[in-house]
């Protein structure tokens, strides 16, 4: 389950993550409740999360880019530093109180800049970190740690806002970027695997869309993964619907759902870094699974039962998730991960600015049980599709049998199935 763990590169940068992750959680609570603070208005949070995602939808393929041509170390220190200089100017200002809401937007603005190309290069520098065979694990131990931070992180913030302020979130944030900034100064240059960077040259981005374009694989994971993420993760609109409009039961509920959601992620993650591979039928059978558990939600009748669903509700969305980003890396040429990346991270990424309006629309006019419904049947939808369109690309049908006692449930070749049917 750890064994990337092995590899001093990929050690120091985990560790370091691990500390900023949770930095990066504690932030986000601190500014979304300073900007409550500071305006009231429910609206003004929103626009706060809009603006910090908005650089990765309009310039997240220009990152990609980016990443294919520069050295990644050095691209992720400078990105890291940009972060952590943020949160240490939020803490500066808030502290001696000359905050504005502006500030806070512009500090959003910031990191999502910073995140246009501190993402993709990650996202692709664990490659030269731990090589191809213990990729699958390092991307799996990197949701995992995510989910561990998005346990703690929140908790942590919520202590130090009450006890000494939102300034303090900022700065603990802030300096928690030393943690990965030293990892990536005392990894072993040599140790990492060589991976040739793109040339400067014109017509890379659409040379990047046309690789992706050709390659079935790559195509229908990203499509799929746009699908789950736009339609099926859209929690904050349905979880605090369910806690105060269904079951009547306040703020403590929403809490519980999500850190029963939590849970199962860090267990689906921990559980995808005990496969040694990523493979097509895993991520197709995990968003039906994720999709059929939705539906599943919607029509639990009770509280409990619902806030149960939770854990294996998270455990597959981490699956889709974790699998679809290993397989699009293992696919992916070395000099073209950057750009694919991206073009990943921005549609997965950007499938919640588009689906929680459709989401919070649907539970507007038929209920938030429809709409979590109707979520989990795109999703599954979605994934059974996809399914069939590349069993028809790869010259596939469904075989259905029994063996020794149980069914048995495969795609076959097309000309092995006649065979069996003529023997037959």
């Amino acid at each position: 389950m750890f064994s990337s763990l092995r590899v001093r590169n990929y050690r120091l940068f985990f560790v370091g993550q691990v500390v900023s992750n949770i930095g990066t959680w504690m932030q986000r609570i601190a500014q979304d409740w300073l900007v409550l603070s500071l305006t009231g208005s429910a609206t003004a949070v929103g626009v706060t999360t809009a603006l910090q995602f908005l650089p990765m939808l309009l310039f997240g393929l220009y990152g990609g880019v980016l990443v294919d041509r520069l050295p990644k170390r050095r691209a992720l220190l400078f990105t890291q530093s940009a972060m952590g200089a943020t949160g240490v100017a939020l803490a500066a200002l808030t502290l001696t109180g000359h905050v504005q809401v502006w500030h806070v937007y512009l500090a959003a603005v910031v990191v999502g800049l910073a995140t246009v190309v501190d993402n993709p290069a990650r996202q692709s520098f664990v490659s030269e970190m731990v090589g191809p065979d213990q990729l699958q694990n390092a991307v799996s131990l990197n949701s995992a740690n995510f989910q561990s931070a998005r346990l703690v992180g929140p908790a942590v913030a919520g202590v130090m806002i009450t006890g000494v302020g939102t300034g303090w979130a900022f700065l603990a944030n802030g300096l928690s970027f030393v943690a990965p900034l030293i990892g990536l100064m005392m990894m072993r240059a040599r140790e990492l695997y060589v991976v040739e960077r793109a040339p400067r040259a014109k017509g890379q981005l659409r040379e990047g869309l046309h690789y992706v374009a050709g390659r079935p694989e790559l195509i229908w994971t990203i499509v799929l993964a746009g699908f789950v993420s736009t339609f099926g993760f859209n929690f904050p609109v349905f979880l605090s619907a369910f806690a105060d409009d269904v079951f009547h039961a306040g703020a403590g509920s929403y809490s519980l759902f999500n850190t029963l959601m939590a849970v199962g992620s860090l267990a689906g993650a921990l559980l995808a870094a005990r496969r040694g591979t990523a493979r097509m039928r895993v991520l197709l059978a995990g968003a039906v699974a994720f999709g059929t558990l939705e539906i599943a939600a919607a029509v639990a009748p009770s509280l409990w039962l619902f806030a149960l669903l939770m854990v294996p509700i998270g455990m597959f969305g981490m699956t889709v998730n974790v699998t679809a980003n290993s397989s699009i890396q293992m696919s992916t040429d070395p000099a073209m991960r950057g750009r694919v990346m991206a073009l990943y991270m921005m549609v997965f990424m950007g499938g919640a600015p588009v689906g929680a309006p459709i989401a919070g629309w649907v539970t507007d006019a038929y209920g938030v049980r429809a709409g979590l419904a109707s979520g989990g049947a795109i999703a599954a939808a979605a994934a059974v599709t996809i399914g069939l369109v590349l069993a028809r690309v790869g010259n596939l049908r469904l075989s259905v049998g029994w063996n020794h006692g149980h069914p048995h449930v495969r795609f076959v070749p097309r000309e092995a199935q006649e065979q069996l049917a003529a023997a037959a």
